[in-house]
């Protein structure tokens, strides 16, 4: 049975990047549903990116292969790894970027990719290692069939689970954070760079250009000015610190 592929990745919609990747998938595993899940994952950041797989996983098809690829360290020591996290399988390096992922999965399972194709850029395993891999797996083949082996030991690192900080600034200048939305009581004022945001449940419930804050559709606390950039107006990028005063 075929499985759709979900495409989480840093590497942008311009330039021959993901085009590539698509490509392999397609010669591979013809006919495979390609999600475009994330191409603007923040770039160089696998903590930061994180928070974000670890919100969207649950959110792909339970049979999806997730091919997520986050990984600065390219070329380097840290290993590529195939991970089963309640169901979907999950493609990439084992440098922290499944870290949230595994930490909240009540199953999971990990494995090594050992196989290595004859062609093998140091700079792009996304295209050439990663997504072949991911067409095996998006076609049925078990992870020991597609070049893996057992793995009792991913990267595990002590990053919390809430992180109180920007970690995705969208489309409109909103900011996702580190915080999930059901561990925040409605009554808490965060603070972003010397502002302070009271919840509110929805845009038009402020006046406009008043910075708030919300539960997002991904369950995550997030930043918003009504009809504004609130990247403009509260000067925040990602790492921006959010404090809390209640």
């Amino acid at each position: 049975m075929q499985r759709p592929v979900a495409l989480f990745t840093d590497f942008g919609v311009a330039g021959p990047y993901l085009g590539q990747v698509k490509a392999v998938l397609l010669t591979r595993a013809p006919g495979v549903p390609v999600i475009d899940l994330m191409a603007d994952a923040p770039a160089f950041n696998p903590r930061a990116s994180a928070y974000l797989l670890a919100a969207l996983i649950p959110e792909m098809p339970k049979n999806a292969v997730v091919l997520a690829v986050v990984d600065p360290g390219v070329g380097g020591e840290r290993q590529p790894m195939v991970a089963e996290i309640e169901g979907r399988l999950v493609v990439g390096p084992d440098n922290g970027l499944l870290e949230m992922a595994l930490r909240g999965a009540r199953q999971a399972r990990s494995w090594r990719i050992v196989w290595r194709p004859e062609r093998l850029s140091v700079t792009f395993h996304g295209r050439d290692l990663f997504a072949p891999v991911a067409a095996l797996l998006a076609q049925g083949v078990a992870p020991e069939a597609a070049g893996c082996e057992a793995m009792d030991n991913p990267c595990r690192l002590d990053w919390p689970n809430q992180l109180a900080e920007v970690i995705y600034v969208d489309h409109y200048g909103n900011a996702m954070t580190g915080l999930q939305s059901d561990a925040m009581p409605v009554e808490a004022v965060l603070q972003v760079n010397g502002h302070m945001l009271r919840h509110a449940q929805t845009y038009e419930a402020v006046p406009a250009g008043t910075p708030f804050w919300y539960g997002n559709s991904m369950g995550l606390v997030e930043v918003a000015v009504s009809q504004r950039r609130a990247e403009t107006v509260l000067n925040f990028a990602i790492g921006t610190a959010i404090g809390r005063d209640a």
